[in-house]
């Protein structure tokens, strides 16, 4: 079978595949995007089914096209989300070949660009492009054996309670994920239990605006790098029924039991940390420093917006978290699922060349490689803190379509002065 070559080979086609499509064909630059299944796949079969976008129609979006038919304050059912890109894809004519999977890449020998594997044959780029993100394999911790006699699966096998057995669930993990899930699962009429750890808790809206806007207004979108320590802490956020700001508390006063962090398991009884009170606490206190920092926003601005003093209304701590639960026999509480809501790990296995550090994570400066030709897209924090989010991935896509064209005019340059040499 021939060899195909290529200047610039995209590995992925989900939003950041896409983004990165739009601005090589923008830069006048040949390129081919790989999928191993359909366009924004993980939107359809790695997500629960009544999963939204966690940001207004208005803001998660691509600056090309609205969503059809949505409001733009709408949260956009998934389904809907997977469309929007298929019909992207197809407005911008992306060269997307979808159902080939990438096996294997490595460096050409003596010269610049990459071999690349795949299910349906081999092609050589110039530059590769991983646009596959930072999410690729689910992370359950190796606490509770498979044979402890409970039903256990990750967050991205969720997809509604009916799938679940009878009984009460056990979810592990309070960022968006897990919280959603634990909330629709309590609204099914089912007996939760919620594992909180340390989390950010920011206002759905306030005072009029949704969240998104106040991270926009406030520069904290363009923010370069986290503090230290908070690139770890999950946020608890959510679009669903309508859009509302998690409180722990109101899920624990319609019969939710909350608990500290998961520490061990043995002998059918798992033991959680007394560090409850203390997660809700900075949950609370993160809470409330966004509305410090509107207010102060929309008093130095001279913005007219609607006062929401019960906004910083605490709900008290109820029994779980004044008396929290230390050790929770699994069987004695009714518990026949745990829904691990605990992650996801990278896995850059196929990619044979010496761009990783010790960790297995991509070095790079804001999505290029220190391999030569190789970029990254849609890893968190890439250039900033919305660099994972739909409109941020766009923007870093932009930047490394740019940055590629640079080297293209570098590589043109040293070919005519060595056919000049000549």
């Amino acid at each position: 079978m021939p060899v195909e070559v290529i200047d610039t080979l995209v590995v992925g086609a989900g939003q950041a595949g896409i983004a990165m499509s739009e601005h090589l064909g923008k830069a006048g630059i040949p390129h081919l995007v790989l999928e191993r299944h359909r366009i924004a796949e993980r939107w359809r079969s790695e997500r629960w089914d009544s999963l939204v976008a966690n940001g207004p129609a208005w803001h998660d979006r691509f600056p090309g096209m609205a969503f059809p038919g949505a409001h733009p304050d709408d949260f956009v059912p998934k389904e809907k989300v997977a469309d929007y890109f298929v019909a992207y894809s197809e407005m911008i004519k992306a060269p997307i070949r979808t159902g080939v999977e990438v096996q294997r890449a490595t460096r050409l020998a003596g010269r610049p660009g990459f071999r690349v594997e795949t299910s349906k044959g081999t092609i050589e780029a110039r530059s590769l492009v991983v646009a596959t993100g930072a999410f690729h394999h689910p992370v359950i911790p190796d606490l509770v054996p498979r044979d402890a006699g409970v039903k256990q699966i990750h967050s991205n096998e969720y997809r509604n309670p009916a799938q679940l057995p009878e009984g009460a669930v056990l979810v592990v993990g309070a960022g968006s994920s897990g919280g959603q899930i634990a909330d629709e699962l309590l609204r099914a009429g089912r007996r939760v239990y919620l594992s909180v750890g340390p989390h950010a808790r920011p206002p759905r809206a306030y005072r009029g605006r949704d969240y998104c806007w106040w991270l926009g207004v406030l520069g904290k979108w363009d923010i370069a790098a986290p503090t230290p320590g908070a690139q770890h802490i999950t946020i608890s956020v959510s679009g669903a029924n309508g859009g509302h700001t998690v409180e722990f508390r109101r899920y624990a006063e319609r019969g939710m039991t909350l608990l500290g962090m998961t520490k061990a398991y043995k002998n059918g009884t798992m033991t959680f940390a007394s560090d409850l009170a203390e997660n809700l606490k900075r949950g609370d206190a993160d809470y409330l420093s966004v509305l410090d920092e509107a207010d102060a926003f929309a008093e130095r601005n001279g913005i007219e917006l609607p006062h929401e003093p019960e906004a910083r209304v605490i709900a008290p701590d109820p029994a779980c978290v004044t008396d929290p639960i230390l050790e929770l026999d699994l069987k004695d509480a009714g518990i026949t699922t745990i829904v691990w809501a605990t992650g996801y790990a990278f896995d850059y296995g196929w990619l044979e060349v010496g761009a990783f550090d010790e960790t297995g994570k991509p070095k790079h400066q804001r999505g290029v490689s220190t391999e030569p030709g190789l970029y990254f897209l849609g890893l968190p924090w890439q250039s900033r803190r919305g660099s994972s989010f739909i409109w941020g991935v766009w923007h870093d896509a932009r930047y490394l379509a740019d940055q590629i064209s640079i080297q293209r005019s570098y590589r043109e340059y040293n070919e005519s002065v060595s056919r000049g040499a000549r």
